[in-house]
């Protein structure tokens, strides 16, 4: 269950630009947690609502951490709901976990910032095992990478309702992120235009 991991492992590989940010780096993490849940069972989804099944240690302490934090409470969580709660600090626990390790390293003392060229990544057997995933066109993967914006041409009629269902809410979520960011910047700069015109 190595969905999340081999996700930031190929987003480093990335030419500098090509993601757009932290946030829709986050939500995809989110959306691999909970495709990895499903696939060892500590998940199942019923049209949107993500339902806990029984806990289970995998041996990685984030997906872990994801199944304990999911809501136990009918009516449960919707995906979206989960994907927005989920992916709030995402990145920084991927960094931290990589760097422990021994993923990535700090490039020249800096801080450990995974999508700001200050980490480099370490020759691994992680590192090819999820460039392989890459290359084999796994449509997990690729789905996940294409929410992000990168071309896929994998066959996604291979998966589940379930593991399709997140992937949509993954886009959905990170197109609305995206609006949030244009909007945001249409009132900075109505704002800047309305202090220059003082």
């Amino acid at each position: 269950m190595t969905t999340a991991r081999d996700l930031v492992l190929i987003a480093l590989t990335m030419p500098p630009g090509e993601l757009t940010g932290q946030g829709d780096l986050s939500l995809a993490l989110a959306g691999a947690e909970a495709i990895d849940l499903l696939r060892n069972g500590s998940l199942r989804l019923e049209r949107d609502r993500m339902v806990p099944g029984p806990q289970a240690a995998s041996g990685d302490p984030l997906l872990d951490q994801a199944s304990a934090s999911l809501v136990r409470q009918e009516p449960y969580e919707t995906v979206d709901d989960w994907l927005w709660r989920r992916a709030e600090g995402l990145v920084s626990a991927y960094a931290d976990a990589l760097e422990r390790a021994g993923l990535v390293v700090r490039s020249h003392g800096h801080a450990l910032r995974l999508l700001s060229g200050k980490a480099v990544l370490t020759d691994s057997q992680e590192r090819r095992a999820a460039e392989e995933r890459r290359a084999s066109g796994e449509p997990v993967l690729a789905g996940l990478l294409a929410a992000l914006g990168q071309l896929s041409d994998a066959d996604d009629s291979l998966l589940g309702d379930a593991v399709t269902t997140v992937l949509a809410a993954v886009g959905d979520a990170v197109v609305q992120l995206e609006a949030v960011r244009l909007q945001r910047d249409v009132e900075n700069a109505a704002f800047d235009n309305v202090w220059r015109g003082w």
